[in-house]
């Protein structure tokens, strides 16, 4: 019996879905944003597949996706953003990849702060390895870059949000 392609892919996406949005947080600008670029991520690789067979694709297929998604939202808003300036004053949005909401820890808040605050290059390789769960030979295929440089990045992320927990918490006793 022929199991229904789309059955497969809600288990696949009920699977990776949290993983997948966490990586979508970083390229949008607001939950809504990051829920649709991981709608249409996941469109466009159900049209891709059904020529290899109808089955969810691989994880690093899928943030490539995501991220291919978010830069064209990042050019499109930008292009929208000098149309509307040249009539009026825009405020800036406040960047939000995790919600606050979640997070009642006030360490956890730090943290997300902390990486929040790192280069978005560092920021992505983070998020793909910690919440994520993929390996530096998934991310390097995802982003284009080799393994060597996914790792140092990784590694690089992980000393600046030590250091700046560190200063963070010294900040915190000192003023207690």
């Amino acid at each position: 019996m022929a199991t229904n392609p789309a059955s497969i892919w809600k288990a696949w996406l009920a699977t990776n879905g949290p993983r997948l949005l966490v990586f979508a947080r970083g390229w949008g600008n607001s939950q809504q944003d990051a829920e649709d670029l991981l709608q249409e991520a996941i469109l466009r690789l159900w049209h891709y597949q059904e020529d290899k067979g109808g089955g969810p694709p691989d994880l690093p297929l899928v943030f490539s996706t995501i991220r291919f998604c978010g830069l064209n939202l990042h050019r499109s808003e930008t292009r929208r953003k000098k149309r509307e300036e040249a009539i009026i004053y825009l405020n800036d949005f406040q960047d939000v990849w995790l919600d606050p909401v979640l997070e009642d820890d006030e360490e956890a808040l730090l943290l997300r702060d902390a990486v929040a605050n790192l280069s978005p290059k560092l920021r992505e390789v983070v998020v793909m390895k910690t919440w994520g769960g993929q390996t530096f030979l998934q991310i390097s295929e995802a982003l284009a870059i080799s393994p060597n440089t996914a790792a140092s990045r990784y590694r690089y992320a992980l000393e600046q949000l030590a250091h700046e927990l560190r200063r963070l918490k010294e900040a915190r006793h000192a003023s207690a």
